[in-house]
């Protein structure tokens, strides 16, 4: 397995583990220094940080993962997971197509960095506009 495959297994792993909920196995994918850095610049501690603010967003949600590129930097691979979230909101409506790109950053078998993006908050600033479910 090149180095680029397995950034983009750990990353995958973690997100499955993500979206159980169950961040201390998540967690086991990170470093212990890792910076998390969410939309609007929410920069969270760890995973049970993540789980917990998307526990106020969303009654619940996944994501449909459509692909991962990656690439070589000098001592570590950048690894993006790109695709739609679904899942309900806290008012109980259900959405999907609510595109997502996750930035990852992969030193020595562990990720260090994560930048999270998603139209979640254009979505509940004008919940009435009707989307393309997916493309």
């Amino acid at each position: 397995m090149t180095e680029l495959e397995s950034a983009i297994e750990v990353v995958s792993n973690f997100l499955t583990f993500s979206m159980v909920p169950d961040p201390e196995k998540a967690a086991t994918f990170m470093s212990e220094d890792v910076k998390i850095t969410f939309t609007g610049r929410r920069e969270m501690a760890n995973t049970q940080a993540i789980t917990s603010f998307n526990k106020d967003r969303y009654l619940w949600v996944k994501k449909s993962i459509k692909q991962y590129d990656a690439v070589q930097k000098d001592d570590h691979c950048v690894v993006y997971s790109i695709g739609f979230l679904y899942g309900q909101w806290p008012n109980g409506q259900e959405f999907h197509g609510n595109r997502y790109t996750d930035r990852f950053e992969v030193r020595n078998g562990k990720i260090t960095k994560m930048d999270v993006l998603n139209d979640s908050a254009e979505w509940i600033l004008a919940p009435q506009i009707n989307r393309v479910s997916e493309y």
